[in-house]
Order: structure tokens, then C-alpha cells, then sequence
């Protein structure tokens, strides 16, 4: 969380809308990343966050977003645009343009890469009809959904660092998450799931031990409902 810190006159600080044109996502996205603690923030004496430029930087660098830091005149333009509602410029008006006719976008987040191939394998059947992408922590999953928001979300809940909990706990804060499906993969107990604050209401749970078979029945029938809409 971001706290109040006096900002030296060396300091080189940004603020989260500079932090979103730099590394190409949008402004909410940005301050979710800031919730979640995968960048650092401060707020000054007036309330205002800022991000340290050298952090945004590092995470630009380390995972590709974003590119050379935009013209003033780009910069200004892109800020314009950014001021519109996200309610008013986001994907799912778009996405609906084109369902049907785009593969479904399947973000699988777990840490055995062993289960992402063979989830990968169990997919080949579908063709072009489905993009599979992988993560293997929930903080890397966030980066990817900042980037762009999956159709469907498989997740396994047990995951180092940032657990699939922690990352379905910060995406509940976020807008996209209305318009995305979650396929939540856990051994773990209704008491259990409940005592860790159980998931959203979007979330259906299969339980573990399952088969990527299995995984990718539940695809395909997501598959058949985008092509139904």
C-alpha cells in the first residue's frame, strides 16, 4: 500500500496516469498493480500518488510492456484519451464486434509448466479456435490480464508468491472482471475456500485431482457459449 513520503527535489516520480502511458495499460490497471504491491507507491502531503520512474522502468523492461517512452506530443494525445470512462472505452464493445470470428483467449495460470503442456496438448484439438496463454503466479497473471483481459481465466488456487486467492481478491476491485469466466482448479475444502474468503460469484470450481481432458471439456463448452452469443 502506498504511504506518505516526502518527495526530494531529486526525485524522480511518476504519476499513476505518466506510469499507464509507459507501460501501455490502462490507468485502473495501474493502480491495481499499485494494491497489489507489484509497484511501489507513495502518496505526497496533498494525497497524490506517485510511482518511482525507475520501478516502472524495471517492470517495462522485465516484462516487455510499454516501449520507448512516448513524444510530449503523443503523450498529450494518449492522455486525452485516457481521461474518456473506462466503462466508454473498453474491450468488451469491441470483443463483441468480433466473437465468433477470433479464437478464445484461455489464460491458465499455474505453476507446474509439466500441466501447462499437457493442458496445451489437451487443447490441440480445438484448433485455432482457442489461444491458450500461461502464467505461473498470480502477480504474473495480473501483468498478462493488465495487458489484456482473457475470455476465460483457469486458475489454480495454490500458487507461490501472489496465490490465485490474492489474485482473484485484487481483480474483484477491478471492472474487467465482470466480463471475464473463471475456472478456479482446487483441492481444497467449501470450509476451507470459505475461510480464505471464497471466490466470486463468476467462479466455477472443479475440484482436484482432474485431468487437462477434463480442463478442456469445460474450454469447449465455453467455447460453444461465445459462439451461441
Amino acid at each position: 500500500m502506498s504511504q506518505v513520503i516526502p518527495l526530494g527535489p531529486g526525485a524522480r516520480m511518476l504519476t499513476t496516469r505518466e506510469a499507464a502511458l509507459r507501460l501501455g495499460v490502462s490507468l485502473r490497471t495501474v493502480q491495481l498493480w499499485v494494491e497489489a504491491d507489484i509497484l511501489p507507491a507513495a502518496r505526497t502531503p496533498g494525497g497524490h500518488r506517485r510511482i518511482p520512474h525507475n520501478a516502472v522502468e524495471a517492470l517495462a523492461l522485465s516484462t516487455g510492456l510499454g516501449g520507448e517512452p512516448v513524444p510530449r506530443a503523443l503523450a498529450q494525445r494518449q492522455a486525452a484519451l485516457a481521461a474518456v470512462p473506462e466503462t466508454q472505452s473498453a474491450a468488451p464493445a469491441s470483443r463483441d464486434a468480433v466473437k465468433g470470428t477470433r479464437p478464445l483467449d484461455v489464460l491458465l495460470v499455474a505453476d507446474d509448466t509439466a500441466w501447462q503442456q499437457r493442458c496445451e496438448h489437451a487443447l490441440l484439438p480445438f484448433g485455432p479456435s482457442v489461444h491458450m496463454r500461461t502464467a505461473e503466479t498470480g502477480y504474473l497473471a495480473l501483468l498478462q490480464i493488465g495487458q489484456r483481459v482473457p475470455d476465460l481465466l483457469v486458475t489454480h488456487l495454490d500458487l507461490p508468491g501472489m496465490d490465485g486467492m490474492g489474485m482473484l481478491r485484487t481483480l474483484e476491485r477491478c471492472e474487467q472482471m465482470a466480463g471475464m469466466r473463471v475456472l478456479v482448479l482446487s483441492a481444497a475444502s467449501d470450509h476451507e475456500i470459505a475461510r480464505r474468503g471464497g471466490l466470486p460469484t463468476c467462479a466455477e470450481l472443479m475440484r482436484l485431482p482432474v485431468t487437462p481432458e477434463a480442463v478442456a471439456v469445460r474450454v469447449g463448452r465455453h467455447l460453444l457459449g461465445q459462439h451461441a452469443g
